[in-house]
């Protein structure tokens, strides 16, 4: 947890708090997406994150992607492709009770350097998938549909 969100939550407790944030979709060479399996819930997610003061949602991306993954992305090549934000499918109850709920921004990337290594606090194990890994985490599941619209249509999505 970072310092911002770890000083928010000695204020409120486990309250809801609205968290803007960002994820990413990462795409490598041979049509396969950068998958992680969450420590706190076990289930699989792409790379994502709350921003902290001062982030934009790219930095954010970039930030929360280099720590989960060990991979670094420049932040000109995040292209945004969706929204989320609706508090029936991003409301998150965290398994030490705190609840968010996100407003996530996300972005497609087809560029990085470096290796992948996990963080090992936050992350089980990652992998590059030509199908999704299951169980997935829900709102990750809406946002591969929602690239594959924008796939199909170049429309940025907004859900």
């Amino acid at each position: 947890m970072d310092p911002y969100l770890a000083q928010l939550r000695r204020d409120v407790g486990s309250r809801l708090l609205l968290l803007p944030g960002a994820q990413v979709l990462a795409i490598d060479a041979d049509d396969r997406i950068l998958f992680q399996r969450s420590r706190d819930t076990g289930v699989w997610e792409l790379p994502a994150g709350g921003a902290e003061p001062g982030d934009s949602f790219r930095s954010t991306a970039a930030r929360e992607f280099a720590e989960e993954t060990g991979l670094v992305v420049a932040e000109e090549d995040l292209a945004p492709f969706a929204s989320v934000s609706r508090p029936d499918v991003h409301t998150l109850t965290y398994p030490n009770g705190d609840v968010v709920q996100c407003f996530a921004l996300c972005f497609e990337t087809r560029t990085w350097t470096g290796s992948l290594r996990p963080a090992a606090n936050e992350v089980l194990e990652a992998g590059f998938f030509t199908k999704p890994p299951g169980p997935l985490h829900p709102p990750t599941e809406l946002v591969l549909r929602l690239h594959s619209t924008y796939q199909e249509t170049g429309l940025f999505q907004a859900y």
